[in-house]
């Protein structure tokens, strides 16, 4: 009777094979971070290096190259000297600023499905940013070029899994004066995702904001009222602030956009060899740029940062993916803590090709993010040569794991639909097999993560199609979603009003980068 009851269940399940099955759909967009936290040092350190760098601020300053800035810290109390341009900025004037920032940022992109919000606990990914090469298998390395920055940004609007735009590559055929109009308007035009301008002088920071509100057709009130696009501030380590990053900080503060801290410390260079130093002095000079927003506008988005890993001591060059770097990822995310920000963090690779070592350094720093809690992780795919590359190739072999890392951001569930007692369990006989049930029949198309990149075929399928590694797979991956690709629909009388814009500025001479 129960083998005949184990039949009739077998046939039940392999008549359902036969009904329509759904496509795997997948939400990468408002993620959270499901991993326990680690803590590299205990909580009265973490305290410690706190109170070190709240002195480091007050006794020993920073060295401010803008002279805006440093009459807004003299005017809210902090001593200033003209001549050595150093701000001495007191420990409460710190901690208020601390307590102005908000702990939550609602970002808000080109549609509302893309927006998300930046907080402790949330989980964003950037592809490589700000290189001034671009590479792959088929045309080589060479100076990144309009055409790699424009393929760069589909390939990162076609992953789900990256929430924001990164400033990817430098097109180094577009002229200074002009090249924020071309990349604001491929951001306007290719993608709805929340959008990148560099801090390179008020003019064209301006221009910037003019081009977005007027290609999302926001009234200034609109704009002002959340942050619809963000920068990336780094300091000049160790405690300098330029003018230019400085100016990013007031003109972004000033109108209720989000500057993204980051002081590039590395350990043995620009920051103590120690990775205690190293943080306590990143965690000093994020804290200035804090406050320096704050100052500007009481509630100003801002997401504390950092970037710091160690130089190799026998050639001076940054080293990424190390233990070191690991450790000061974890260190970062204890202090965030400390104030309750959001943060960033960074992966990134030092090798010079898409290959073991990179696939390494990428991995073992992507997973000190998330072990830290980063909030905004940058750098997650593509990077190379510690950001002196952009590699298409290694965008899609990395762009694979951050998919899968996605996938446990959504969490199991361990219901009884899940258990299957009755829709899989009780259907097999011993030694039977699961392949018919009614749960597989009902699941097999959306259970499990569908890869772009790796191929699970055996060693003979895998010779009989040609013997592709993953590198060469990847080359395919890339053009295709090129071949493919289609923008988002974009309202017609916006960016007619975006190109008027930017063909009347062209016309004015543009606006050069200011130092």
């Amino acid at each position: 009777m129960m083998e005949a009851q184990g039949r009739k269940r077998r046939r039940r399940g392999r008549g359902a094979e036969a009904a329509p099955q759904p496509g795997r759909e997948v939400n990468y967009r408002q993620l959270r971070n499901p991993f326990p936290l680690m803590e590299v040092f205990p909580a009265d350190q973490i305290a410690d290096m706190h109170e070190s760098a709240l002195r480091l601020l007050q006794d020993l300053g920073v060295k401010c190259l803008l002279p805006e800035a440093r009459r807004i810290f003299a005017k809210a109390g902090a001593r200033v000297n003209e001549d050595s341009e150093m701000v001495f900025i007191g420990r409460d004037m710190v901690e208020a600023a601390v307590a102005s920032a908000p702990k939550s940022i609602a970002c808000r992109a080109g549609a509302r499905r893309r927006d998300f919000t930046l907080e402790l606990g949330s989980l964003v990914f950037q592809p490589g940013a700000g290189a001034p090469n671009a590479t792959d298998l088929e045309r080589g390395r060479r100076p990144a070029s309009g055409q790699d920055y424009i393929e760069f940004l589909k390939l990162t609007h076609h992953f789900d899994v990256f929430q924001m735009i990164s400033p990817q590559v430098e097109p180094q055929d577009v002229p200074t004066h002009l090249r924020h109009y071309f990349t604001t308007q491929a951001q306007m035009e290719l993608t709805d995702k929340f959008p990148f301008f560099f801090s390179r002088g008020t003019p064209q920071v301006m221009d910037c904001f003019e081009m977005l509100s007027a290609a999302r057709g926001l009234t200034d009130d609109e704009f002002r009222g959340n942050p619809h696009c963000y920068t990336i501030i780094n300091t000049n380590s160790p405690r300098t602030l330029d003018i230019p990053m400085a100016q990013g900080l007031i003109d972004f503060a000033r109108h209720g956009q989000m500057s993204i801290i980051t002081p590039f410390t590395l350990m043995g260079a620009m920051a103590p060899i120690t990775v205690a130093g190293a943080i306590t002095l990143s965690h000093a000079e994020a804290l200035a740029a804090l406050t320096l927003t704050q100052l500007t506008n009481p509630g100003a988005p801002v997401c504390y940062g950092t970037f710091t890993s160690n130089v190799d001591m026998k050639s001076g060059a940054p080293a990424f993916g190390t233990p070191s770097h690991f450790q000061a990822s974890l260190a970062a995310g204890q202090l965030a803590r400390h104030l309750g920000l959001p943060w960033r963090s960074a992966a990134g690779s030092a090798s010079n090709v898409n290959d073991v070592q990179a696939a390494n350094e990428n991995q073992f720093g992507l997973w000190g993010c998330l072990m830290a809690g980063a909030t905004v992780i940058i750098h997650s795919a593509g990077w190379l040569e510690g950001g002196l590359t952009v590699s298409f190739e290694k965008m899609i072999s990395d762009a694979e794991v951050l998919n899968m890392v996605a996938e446990l951001c959504a969490g199991a569930q361990a219901g009884a639909d899940e258990i299957g007692f009755e829709t899989a369990l009780s259907e097999v006989e011993p030694s039977g097999h699961f392949f018919a049930t009614s749960q597989t029949m009902e699941r097999y198309n959306t259970a499990f993560y569908e890869p772009h990149l790796h191929d699970y075929a055996n060693f003979g399928t895998w010779s009989e199609r040609g013997s592709v590694d993953a590198n060469r797979r990847a080359t395919e991956v890339w053009k295709d979603i090129l071949a493919n690709f289609t923008a988002p629909k974009q309202d017609a009388d916006r960016l007619g009003a975006l190109h008027e814009f930017i063909a009347r500025r062209t016309q004015e001479g543009g606006a050069p980068p200011e130092s």
